[in-house]
């Protein structure tokens, strides 16, 4: 596939150019690549080398995402591509996102027609993850559309590591989004994810005043596990919605940071009770025979129950509790 020209930059004087694309606003003289490894100084253009680029696509569960609250129990078509806008030290995907992976090119109408096919077997649309999409955001801009034409739902796994105005531009094309907040803390950007926090969050709160949200932290023990993140973390989401639900997933030694075990089982237990102070919604990821139903938050009554990604929506008529008759208003679904 040949290189597109990208959106979102700006000349500078020295004739470079700065990417306004991400909060790195990273400046290119010609020739140079930003940090994503994906857009590039052309002769004074900047254009992306992965429009249309799948390495990665999937038919699966969309409690794999994870969205709880979103069409629970559904399937969804996951494509991703490759690059990245941080370099954490410990990610999971590190092949696509910081390799060089084979591909396929697939442009969007190819991809819509992918996703009508997709529906016959379930899925309700097309979430784009795997690695960073926000640096896929030209394809996305172009493909979301499409999807959204036809009936399908789009979503975004993303870092939330973008600017304002290429987040408003898509999100009226976008459905829902599950968001991995690395850690409360600047410095654990700054030092193990080379970002920022704060584009994060204000990300995650342009996105909940639209979309349905859901948020991830991936637990690394000594690093972003104490109690007082945890709780700052969880005033803030509850600040902008306690019934947000948050994963709190279990970290695997991966990529440069194979010299820390495991998440262990307690400390996922210790960070759920904490985070049950102030959230409606608290689930525990990546960890075998974890209980990770749903309860209505006036009750108690099970809503859905989930064992791995089989689910059964066991709770809910008309869109009500069927113990007490709250409104379930929280959970997206037909």
């Amino acid at each position: 596939m040949p290189e597109a020209k990208a959106l979102y930059y700006e000349e500078v004087k020295d004739g470079s150019l700065r990417c306004l694309l991400c909060p790195h606003h990273c400046r290119l003289k010609d020739g140079q690549v930003g940090l994503c490894r994906v857009r590039k100084n052309k002769n004074g253009v900047l254009v992306t080398s992965n429009y249309g680029e799948i390495s990665s696509a999937a038919l699966d569960p969309i409690e794999k995402k994870p969205l709880f609250h979103f069409y629970p129990g559904s399937a969804i078509l996951s494509v991703g591509t490759f690059g990245c806008n941080l370099n954490c030290r410990f990610c999971q995907n590190y092949s696509i996102a910081h390799g060089d992976p084979p591909t396929e090119c697939v442009l969007p109408e190819s991809l819509v027609k992918m996703a009508e096919e997709a529906r016959k077997g379930g899925s309700i649309g097309v979430a784009f993850t795997y690695n960073e999409p926000s640096v896929w955001y030209e394809y996305i801009r172009e493909a979301a559309p499409m999807l959204k034409e036809k009936g399908l739902k789009t979503v975004l796994v993303s870092n939330g590591f973008i600017e304002e105005n290429p987040l408003q531009e898509i999100l009226p094309f976008i459905d829902a989004a599950n968001i991995d907040v690395k850690s409360f803390n600047e410095d654990f950007y700054r030092q193990i994810c080379r970002g920022r926090l704060e584009p994060v969050l204000k990300a995650v709160e342009k996105m909940a005043e639209k979309i349905h949200v859901e948020v991830t932290t991936l637990l690394i023990p000594g690093k972003n596990d104490s109690s007082d993140e945890i709780r700052e973390l969880c005033r803030w989401l509850a600040g902008l919605d306690e019934s947000i639900p948050l994963h709190l997933n279990r970290y695997h030694p991966a990529y440069k940071m194979l010299d820390i075990p495991a998440t262990p089982a307690d400390t996922l237990y210790r960070a759920r009770d904490l985070a049950e102070e102030y959230l409606n919604f608290v689930y525990i990821g990546n960890l075998a025979g974890e209980e990770n139903s749903t309860r209505c938050p006036v009750c108690g009554n099970v809503l859905i129950v989930r064992n791995y990604f089989h689910v059964n929506v066991c709770g809910i008529k008309n869109r009500q509790c069927t113990r007490c008759g709250s409104k379930v208003d929280f959970i997206k679904m037909d």
